[in-house]
Order: C-alpha cells, then sequence, then structure tokens
C-alpha cells in the first residue's frame, strides 16, 4: 500500500511536471498566461534590454529587412528596364506583375512564417531564405540572354524574380520584425522601426542571418500538432474587431501602395522630368529616373526611424493613421500637380518619408492590438503573418490594375488617384481599428498607448 501510494506520489509529480511544460509551449487557450523565465520579467521591467545581444539582433533584423521588403521596394528600377528595353512595347502590367508577383509571394506566406517564428523555428527559416534568393537572383541573371532590346524571356523573369525570390523574402519578412519584438518591450516600436529602415539600405546574407536570433528567453509557442488547422490560423483573431478593422486597412494600403513606388520612374520619363540612360543631346533634362526612387528609398530611412520614435511616445495606431493620411494628401494633390523636376523632388522626398512609417509600422500597430501581457505578445508573429497574407491578393492586383490603366489611356493621373484613395481608406480602418482598442482597453481597463 505504502509502495503503491509513493508510486502514485512520484507519478502525480510527473504529470503535474509535464503539465507545467505543455503550459509553456503549447498553443496558449484564452486568458492562459505563458511561464517565464526570472530573466524574462526582468527584461520586460527595463527600459532599454541590457547585454550586446538585443544590439546585434537588432542589426541582423535591420539587414533581414533589406533582403526581403527592400528588394520589392528597389523594383521601380526593374521594371524602369523591363519597359525600356527586355519587354518593350509589352502592357505594363506585365512587367508590374513581376514586382506584384514578390508582394504576393511574401504576404501570402507570412502566415505560416509567423506561425514558424512563434514556435523557435528561425533559424531554419533564415537559411532556408538565404538559399532560396541566392537561387533565384543567379537564376534571373542568366535567363534573358544578353539584355538587349526585347531579348526577355517573360516567363522565366516572372518564375526567378516573382515566384522564386519572393518565396526566399517570404522566409525574412515577418522574421525581421518578429525577432527584435522577443528583445524589445518598452521600446518596441522603435525596435521595429529601426529593422525597417533596412528596407531602403543594402547588405550581405551571412551577417543577417548570424546575428538575427530571437530571445531564448522569450516564451514560444510549440504546439502538439503541427498538422492542425488552430495550429495556422488562431480563429480568436477574428472576434477581436481591432485585429479585423487593421487587417481591412493593411488591404488596402497593399492595394495602393506600390503602384507609387512601381510607377515613379516611368512617370518621370513619360512627363519629360528625369531621363533613362544617357540624355539626348542638348536636353535640359539633367537627371536620371533611377535617383528620384534613390532619393524615395533613402527618406524613407528618416521616416521609419522618425515615426517609431514617436509611437513609443503617442501610441503606434495613432501614429500609422496619421502618416497614412498624410502620404494620401501627398498622392492626390502634390503627385497630381507634379510636372517640372521641382515638384517630382518635394514629392519623392516627402512621399518617401511618410510613406516609409506607413509600410514599417504595420507590426508595432499590431503589437498595440495585442497588448502588453506575455501571452498576447507569444502570438505577434502569428496575428502578423494572418494579417498579412489577407492583404496578399491587394498587393498582387494593384499595380497590374494600374499598370494597364497607364497601358490604355496613356497617363498615370489613374495611379495618383488610385494610391491616393487607397491610401485615405486604409487611414479610415485605422481609426476603426484604434476606436475598438480604445474601446477594449477602457473596459479592461489597460492604459497602453496604442
Amino acid at each position: 500500500m505504502a509502495h503503491s501510494t509513493e508510486n502514485a506520489h512520484r507519478n502525480g509529480q510527473r504529470i503535474g511536471s509535464d503539465s507545467s511544460e505543455k503550459q509553456l509551449c503549447q498553443y496558449p487557450t484564452s486568458g492562459s498566461v505563458l511561464s517565464q523565465s526570472p530573466t524574462a520579467v526582468e527584461d520586460r521591467e527595463q527600459d532599454w534590454p541590457s547585454g550586446w545581444r538585443p544590439y546585434t539582433a537588432l542589426f541582423g533584423c535591420f539587414l533581414l529587412m533589406f533582403l526581403s521588403w527592400g528588394l520589392i521596394n528597389c523594383y521601380g528600377t526593374f521594371l524602369s528596364y523591363y519597359s525600356e528595353s527586355l519587354f518593350r512595347g509589352d502592357d505594363l502590367m506585365l512587367s508590374n506583375l513581376i514586382g506584384s508577383t514578390q508582394s504576393f509571394v511574401v504576404l501570402f506566406f507570412s502566415f505560416i512564417t509567423g506561425r514558424l517564428l512563434d514556435a523557435n523555428h528561425s533559424r531554419e527559416l533564415l537559411l532556408a531564405g538565404s538559399i532560396i534568393i541566392t537561387i533565384g537572383m543567379f537564376m534571373l541573371s542568366i535567363s534573358n540572354g544578353n539584355g538587349g532590346l526585347n531579348q526577355g524571356n517573360y516567363g522565366l523573369t516572372w518564375l526567378t524574380q516573382g515566384l522564386v525570390t519572393g518565396l526566399g523574402m517570404a522566409c525574412f519578412f515577418v522574421s525581421s520584425s518578429q525577432i527584435i519584438a522577443t528583445w524589445f518591450h518598452k521600446r518596441k516600436g522603435f525596435a521595429i522601426g529601426v529593422v525597417a529602415s533596412g528596407a531602403s539600405i543594402c547588405k550581405s546574407f551571412v551577417v543577417a542571418v548570424l546575428l538575427a536570433r530571437p530571445n531564448p528567453a522569450h516564451p514560444f509557442r510549440k504546439p502538439e500538432k503541427w498538422m492542425s488547422k488552430r495550429t495556422w490560423v488562431d480563429t480568436s483573431a477574428f472576434r477581436d474587431a481591432a485585429f479585423c478593422s487593421f487587417t481591412a486597412s493593411i488591404c488596402a494600403l497593399f492595394l495602393g501602395f506600390y503602384c507609387v513606388f512601381f510607377s515613379l520612374e516611368e512617370w518621370a520619363a513619360t512627363n519629360g522630368i528625369a531621363h533613362k540612360g544617357t540624355p539626348p543631346p542638348g536636353s535640359k533634362v539633367t537627371l536620371s529616373t533611377y535617383w528620384l526612387l534613390c532619393i524615395m528609398n533613402g527618406c524613407s530611412t528618416f521616416g521609419r526611424l522618425s515615426s517609431a520614435w514617436l509611437c513609443d511616445k503617442f501610441g503606434a495606431l495613432k501614429v500609422h493613421m496619421m502618416v497614412t493620411v498624410v502620404s494620401s494628401m501627398l498622392c492626390l494633390f502634390l503627385w497630381t500637380f507634379a510636372d517640372t523636376l521641382a515638384p517630382a523632388l518635394v514629392f519623392a522626398i516627402l512621399f518617401g518619408a511618410f510613406s516609409g512609417s506607413v509600410i514599417g509600422l504595420p507590426p508595432a500597430s499590431m503589437a498595440a492590438i495585442l497588448g502588453p501581457e506575455p501571452d498576447r505578445q507569444a502570438r505577434l508573429g502569428q496575428w502578423t503573418g494572418m494579417m498579412y497574407t489577407a492583404a496578399a491578393p491587394f498587393a498582387l492586383v494593384g499595380p497590374v490594375i494600374t499598370g494597364h490603366l497607364v497601358t490604355k489611356y496613356e497617363t498615370y493621373l489613374g495611379v495618383q488617384i488610385w494610391s491616393g484613395a487607397c491610401l485615405l481608406v486604409s487611414a479610415m480602418f485605422m481609426a476603426l481599428a484604434k476606436f475598438f482598442k480604445d474601446r477594449k482597453g477602457t473596459s479592461g481597463g489597460s492604459n497602453e498607448k496604442v
């Protein structure tokens, strides 16, 4: 009898231990709190994290953002070359489709990468992304003959640049913001903004993969069964009005945002504002179209960093909504009336700064919607990934539609109005998300800035 009691006691201890471990790793149910190490609790209480690891991870994630969304930001230069040389005379929507396919693939697979990140599989994702992007860009370089007039192979270009490199970038995109969010708690918005600024600067794969490591003290969610719908789709998100409204805003955002970046160089060349290649003799146009896109991307670094600092002070959703409204007004009024170099440069500078904030803040805004609780923040990768996946079809069709409008009507006015209207609708949904979050925070007693 005593022996049986002793065995039962030992078994009870073992079962209790297993149960405690599952509470840490298992998919968290509503109201559950993930276990945390003393280090994690101490880190959350500090204004800035201590030690060198968080800051090397910050630099690594900064590089990951360039290697994913930074390549998409540069696609306007690819498109200018394609329409001028490889695919001259083709409908512009075909060239736009290559870049929009990249956007679609990166966003569509975000719900998978986000869930894998929540389960602490960042190393495997980064290695896979490095290999896939390298293969895609190498094959792109040999798929179009000598690169001469109308020597382009559209099918191979779409496959290598649109699909293959898009798959590789999908491994990096959500990883860049999610990994750094495990290190910076009180300064999460600023850290994500620094990472987002990497979309305008070029660096290498190796350094990014070596340095971008999540905080080992962060509570990770390892599911009991990977082959389960609940593992990949958090249905509780759809019952959160702020999440649904903000996801709708990101869908509207991607419907019009990259139409600007894809169209800028061709718009400037068509309207005689800047030139491609060598300027013709006697031409008064002195600026290459390439520099307009470089200026826009360069100024986005300032916008991403400044807005990141502001969102820690005033709330991510509030800052995100305001910069989106300003970006919309720049498209609708400044871009539509820019017909010489001076206003075109002003537009490139201002839109670059504000649009950098617009595209860099979604992860910070989603973190604000989730709230500061550790069990809620443990879902950041999955909720962010689900948000981006929902936006993927809109990122695919937006540039295709505007590209065809340009070919059919031979004007960029449709692109300018389309982009401005989409950004304005996006800001309206952000305001709605903030309303729902504030209402929920008031009823729940949360004082977190959103």
